[in-house]
């Protein structure tokens, strides 16, 4: 069947989670011939049979339970049980015989499946939520005419005064700038050597006890990085079935489906496919997912993303030991591909200043942060609360992270690291970089609307801290060009008096941008053990100049086309930094075993020189 709007629930030859559903299946009809429990397959069950509207149908995905009615009338309830459901509904079963005949056992691929009938509501959830609940958080009204109406309230004022009194306008919007520039790089500076507070002491859960685990994953035309996003996940150190990955698959991509059809993980996995209609974004997609996730935590990850095997642990760690109002825990990201040229060795600098200099001082000051696009850890239950993702903000992460702040939540960092690759020539680069400037651009004219409840909902602190991370950044690279034209001007023609004054503290203030920004690159990379690719710091001046065209490009974007979506394309990278280290570790091993053996140390086990260590550790262990 077609549903509207263009879903179309996975046919068997299709979905992913069919490759392991013939198991599942079989596994279930034995446990349910064995408690007493009817197998409802539902291909063949009509949408009428459920008393629920259609938003409360998308929202039974979560729970995996789904009343129905029975073929004589009366109600009846569907589970999809998976982990340890399934132990407490053989012990419902055993305990109450005669409730236990009211429910129907199926598994979780025929429940989506049955579940996705109702396209135009996941639809309709997924674009229209945020901006339903809370308009006044959504990019999705008015951020032409309030973006025009900003750019009139700045531009007109100053061009006045610049034909009033052109010496005193320059020197006072010098200054003004070059405060609110030393203000943004104050608040860095002070991150960096704030630091993030020690990790809690390990409290590690046995298996038994640890919760279902979400990993969300939404793919556009990643066919080439299925295989291993799919084996990073299986390197997991997390009971396998306690994991529920979710795949949210472009409907018209059928190169990535066809990918994932073909790959054999040991996990089962839940793959959408999520309708064309617009906003075609990410978080769009994740939305479509999300009623979906099963678990108590949720995590995104991107297809290129190679997570620790701990990580999972880490973050659960993180949500045990941290206060009640802990929404998040951001990993930190690494760029893998650092060899491939200048502009992703940059890139593994700024990731290096960010995640593990920055960031980490911004969550011990309790401040908001802006979070990165993967390796986002949640209270599931708690980001459905926050309205999720805003389909219409191309950094969803950067407004969810202050989305989740004015509602009273706390993010965290964890020491825990995600490798990414990074675009490595200019065009993919500038196109992603446009895109993260014009999400941030949205998500400040966004949470700008209402200055006072901002205000009141962040605190002072978290107020300016808001200004500085997110409309600083923009301002910054906006007008870096401004201050490098005139320092060009004033060496080529002079200047005098006032504008002489003025030149020099755009002079300072952009030396000062360079020194701050070398210094956190330097700093992180030295705790990466990077050093090594701490040369390309020295082409910070350029990196920002292309930073500025990237942010000139976006604001122009988000007059022509603010909900645009320009993908990066990922599967490109020719180095990786991990690989060299796992390579490094075996040949390592390789040359202890051997100088072990010559010298005899080995003991012999039935007359075979070697033990069990005498085996290569698998990748993931060296990883």
């Amino acid at each position: 069947m077609t549903p509207a709007l263009g879903i179309r629930a996975p046919s068997r030859a299709q979905a992913a989670p069919d490759r392991l559903a013939g198991d599942e299946e079989s596994r279930l009809r034995a446990l349910a011939a064995d408690i007493g429990i009817a197998f409802l397959p539902l291909d063949a069950t009509p949408r009428a049979d459920c008393p629920h509207d259609d938003r409360s149908f998308v929202a039974a995905a979560a729970t995996g339970l789904l009343p129905l009615r029975g073929d004589d009338g009366a109600p009846v309830l569907v589970i999809a049980p998976r982990g340890p459901a399934i132990g407490r509904l053989i012990e419902f079963a055993r305990r109450d015989p005669a409730a236990a005949a009211r429910v129907r056992i199926t598994t979780t691929d025929r429940f989506n499946r049955f579940l996705l009938r109702a396209g135009p509501a996941l639809v309709e959830a997924a674009t229209g939520d945020l901006a339903a609940r809370r308009p006044m958080q959504s990019a999705r009204w008015g951020l032409r005419r309030r973006c025009g109406f900003v750019l009139a309230a700045a531009i007109v004022p100053v061009a006045a005064a610049m034909v009033a009194a052109p010496a005193a306008a320059t020197m006072a919007t010098g200054v003004l700038l070059s405060s609110v520039f030393g203000a943004w790089l104050a608040l860095r500076l002070a991150g960096a050597i704030i630091g993030g507070r020690a990790p809690p002491p390990p409290r590690p859960l046995p298996d038994s006890a640890l919760p279902v685990y979400t990993i969300i994953a939404a793919l556009y035309r990643e066919a080439a990085s299925v295989a291993g996003l799919l084996a990073a996940i299986g390197r997991l150190d997390y009971p396998p079935e306690k994991l529920d990955v979710v795949v949210a698959v472009e409907a018209d991509d059928g190169d990535t489906r066809a990918a994932l059809d073909t790959a054999k993980p040991k996990f089962p996995i839940t793959v959408l496919p999520v309708p064309p209609q617009g906003p075609r974004t990410k978080p769009k997609a994740l939305n479509v997912a999300l009623p979906f996730a099963r678990g108590t935590y949720t995590v995104i990850y991107d297809a290129e993303d190679r997570p620790d095997p701990g990580q999972l642990r880490v973050a659960l760690q993180a949500f045990l030991a941290g206060p009640a109002n802990l929404a998040c825990v951001q990993a930190r990201l690494c760029v893998d591909n650092t060899e491939d040229g200048w502009l992703s060795g940059y890139f593994t600098a700024e990731y290096a200043g960010q995640f593990d200099v920055f960031m980490p001082g911004l969550a011990t000051m309790g401040l908001p942060l802006p979070l990165g696009g993967s390796s986002n850890h949640f209270h599931t239950k708690t980001l459905r609360e926050a309205g999720a993702w805003d389909p219409f903000n191309v950094t969803e992460d950067a407004d969810l992270g202050m989305r989740l702040a004015r509602l009273g939540y706390r993010t965290g960092m964890i020491d825990s690291t995600t490798y990414e690759e990074a675009p490595a020539r200019l065009k993919p680069w500038l196109r992603q970089r446009s895109r993260w400037f014009k999400g941030w651009m949205q998500t400040w004219l966004v949470h700008t609307r209402k200055p006072a409840t901002l205000l009141r909902q962040l605190g002072p602190a978290g107020f300016a801290g808001f200004h500085l991370v997110v409309g600083g950044n923009v301002l910054a690279a906006l007008m870096h060009p401004l201050f490098a034209a005139a320092l060009i001007a004033s060496t080529l023609f002079g200047a005098s008096g006032v504008d002489h004054l003025a030149i020099t503290l755009y002079a300072a203030t952009a030396a000062l941008g360079y020194l701050t920004s070398v210094a956190i690159g330097w700093v992180g990379l030295s705790r990466r053990g990077l050093r090594a690719s701490a040369w390309v710091l020295a082409l910070t001046p350029l990196h920002w100049l292309l930073l500025s065209l990237a942010a000139w490009r976006a604001l122009y974007q988000l007059f022509a086309a603010p909900f645009a979506w320009e993908k990066t394309e990922h599967g490109l990278a020719r180095a990786s930094h991990r690989a060299a280290r796992v390579a490094q570790a075996l040949a390592g091993l390789d040359r202890d075993l051997g100088a072990a053996k010559r010298d005899g140390r080995l003991p012999t086990i039935n007359g075979a020189t070697g033990t069990s260590a005498d085996r290569r550790p698998p990748l993931a262990a060296s990883a």
